[in-house]
């Protein structure tokens, strides 16, 4: 079930409020329950074998994390944890990962194993590594909450479950058991503002992302029907899949966000304008910052952090990018923009410390603020023209799609117009023009958080830098306040996201990690 379509919006998610509402007021130890049903709902809709999978991995895990805490002995206690991230990771290489294994298995031993018939389980990846971080802290001493419906709920939680984001237990269980426990519950308070979040995230998804996405799609096919990519193509085919995939991503966080606070639950922030970060370091806080996180408590600070030296330190930060690139996906392409972007982290934490040396060397410091400001836009723009060039490697099928692309965007004399008539000259000028908007509202409108701010309605853990937000004016008018004016322009959104939704609407691009 998707949160574009009829059935979600104008069947469950009516069903799921007024249930929850009535329980809240009338029978709170209900609501929980209530949800959980709702949650194995939402997801056994679209295959009712793998609620199996799904009802199996929460009660393993639930299992190993009672063995750990009864078990008094460090011995057992580790062995049980090992047993359980083992197990997890097993189930999540096999339905992921194992034709990858074979198919390059095949190519260096020159055998000719058949390949597996298996369909990835949605969110897989995501109900993973949420049990694999309650398994850890559990063994750390650090979990609080040992409810088994709260557990359940907690991993299963529909408006989270297929994508993210990827919530941790100390962000959501306490907040289960405060509704049961909840005096007055402000049904209207919490409908309208995660309502207006929900608004927000789908018509980034219905009206700009899918919008974009047919032209995207159609320029990374032409490598594989024999076309040379011109110029403008590679251009358009880049830039459109970075608007797509931020619209399309953070456009769903945002009705997970939302949804979940029309039910009195806070998330976590996924995005906070990636866009506008003035560095590569800057982008991984800002860019799906909830996996961000799950990897920097859970394998880098584990690794050892920065804390035994620059060798190290880059060492580690290389080993974590290159396993979030290969969670991404099974294939090669994946692999190698992690690789991609750990190189640049490296490089860009080389660059800070060597610019320190210097500045604390010869003094060295920029006093103009006009100098300042044009020297941040630059760090914006170069920042983002190397994220744009990561994004061919996660979009591309191939290596050669690869090639095809940065000789398109980097040898202008090769046919600069388009030779797969992909466009008559006033398409393109038209869908530049939507390009250019989609880059106007990365770079320049404040984002949900910042334009939801005064709702407190988001777990916000942004990590603030120095640069990279909107324009405080622009901020400041476009803050949600609860008048006729903010109804009637989230209504407006509303009305073209319905009627721009298909009978067929299209899957969630992270819907295949």
């Amino acid at each position: 079930m998707l949160f574009n379509s009829y059935l979600f919006l104008f069947v469950y998610l009516p069903i799921a409020l007024i249930g929850s509402y009535f329980l809240i007021r009338y029978f709170k130890s209900g609501v929980t329950p209530w949800l959980l049903i709702f949650s194995l709902i939402f997801y056994g809709w679209w295959n009712p074998n793998y609620l199996i999978l799904l009802v199996a991995s929460i009660s393993f895990n639930y299992l190993i994390s009672m063995l750990i805490i009864k078990n008094e002995q460090i011995f057992h206690k580790k062995t049980f944890l090992i047993l359980g991230i083992t197990c997890n990771l097993g189930a999540l290489f096999y339905f992921k990962y194992m034709n990858f294994f074979i198919q390059n298995f095949n190519t260096v031993a020159h055998t000719n194993f058949n390949y597996l018939n298996i369909i990835l389980p949605l969110g897989i990846s995501f109900f993973t590594f949420t049990q694999i971080a309650y398994l850890v802290d559990t063994y750390q001493g650090k979990v609080k909450e040992f409810n088994f419906i709260n557990y359940s709920l907690f991993v299963t939680y529909f408006p989270h479950l297929i994508a993210g984001p990827i919530i941790h237990h100390s962000d959501v269980m306490p907040q289960f058991k405060k509704i049961v426990g909840i005096k007055q519950f402000p049904f209207m308070r919490y409908f309208i503002i995660g309502l207006s979040i929900f608004i927000i995230g789908l018509f980034k998804k219905v009206c700009l992302a899918d919008t974009i996405a047919p032209k995207v799609n159609y320029i990374f096919d032409l490598p594989g029907k024999g076309y040379d990519l011109s110029f403008v193509d590679a251009w358009i085919g880049a830039i459109g899949y970075t608007l797509q995939l931020y619209f399309d991503f953070s456009g769903y966080s945002e009705m997970a966000i939302g949804l979940s606070y029309m039910l009195g639950i806070k998330l976590p922030v996924n995005f906070n304008s990636p866009y506008k970060a003035i560095n590569i370091i800057d982008f991984w806080r800002r860019w799906h910052m909830s996996l961000s996180r799950f990897f920097r408590d859970y394998l880098y600070i584990p690794l050892g952090g920065g804390r035994r030296g620059a060798f190290r330190k880059y060492l580690n930060l290389f080993i974590v990018m290159v396993i979030v690139g290969f969670w991404h996906g099974a294939g090669w392409t994946f692999i190698l923009w992690g690789t991609y972007h750990g190189s640049l982290l490296i490089l860009n934490h080389g660059w800070h410390a060597c610019k320190t040396m210097l500045s604390n060397s010869f003094h060295f410091k920029i006093n103009s603020k006009i100098t300042s400001k044009i020297l941040q836009y630059l760090s914006i723009a170069f920042t983002f023209l190397l994220v744009v060039l990561g994004w061919v490697l996660f979009r591309a099928d191939n290596f050669a799609t690869v090639e095809n692309f940065y000789k398109g965007m980097f040898h202008i004399n090769h046919y600069f117009y388009s030779t797969a008539g992909l466009l008559t000259l006033l398409n393109y000028i038209f869908f530049g023009s939507f390009l250019l908007a989609g880059l106007a509202i990365c770079s320049i409108l404040p984002n949900t958080i910042e334009i939801m701010k005064r709702t407190n309605a988001i777990l916000d853990n942004t990590i603030k830098e120095s640069g990279g937000s909107a324009p405080g004016a622009i901020t400041n008018k476009l803050l949600w306040t609860p008048n006729i004016w903010y109804g009637f322009s989230l209504g407006i959104l509303a009305y073209f996201s319905i009627t721009t939704i298909s009978q067929t609407p299209s899957t969630f691009l992270y819907f295949n990690f």
